[in-house]
């Protein structure tokens, strides 16, 4: 996949890469628990999935991989080949936004007496 990417992960990855958007650092065709994403912030914890025909007739699979990714604290953004096509634009705003919001918490917490939740005086 990562050889013959589609047109749309192609110039989805030329605007992403090199920390070209928001200064976050994000990789292309990575593993996250078992499944492959079209694209991840580690810093963050957000997966951008791009949805080309097949996944019209995979719905089911879909929801369980983003189900399974959601109960591990990861946040996933889908846009559509045609929405990156024809609409890169308003596809970067929007992952620029999101990266831009509050952070996931990171797993896994701290433990009882290892956060520094409150300063010691």
């Amino acid at each position: 996949m990562r050889q013959f990417p589609t047109q749309a992960e192609a110039l989805l990855w030329e605007e992403l890469r090199r920390k070209q958007l928001t200064g976050y650092k994000l990789r292309r065709q990575h593993i996250v628990y078992l499944f492959i994403v079209g694209f991840y912030c580690p810093k963050a914890k957000w997966i951008i999935e791009i949805d080309g025909e097949i996944h019209l007739t995979q719905t089911d699979y879909d929801r369980f991989r983003e189900d399974t990714w959601a109960a591990l604290g990861y946040m996933v953004l889908r846009f559509s080949n045609e929405q990156v096509l024809g609409e890169m634009s308003e596809v970067l705003d929007e992952i620029g936004e999101k990266l831009k919001e509050e952070q996931p918490l990171s797993w896994p917490f701290p433990l009882k007496g290892e956060g520094n939740l409150r300063s010691r005086g």
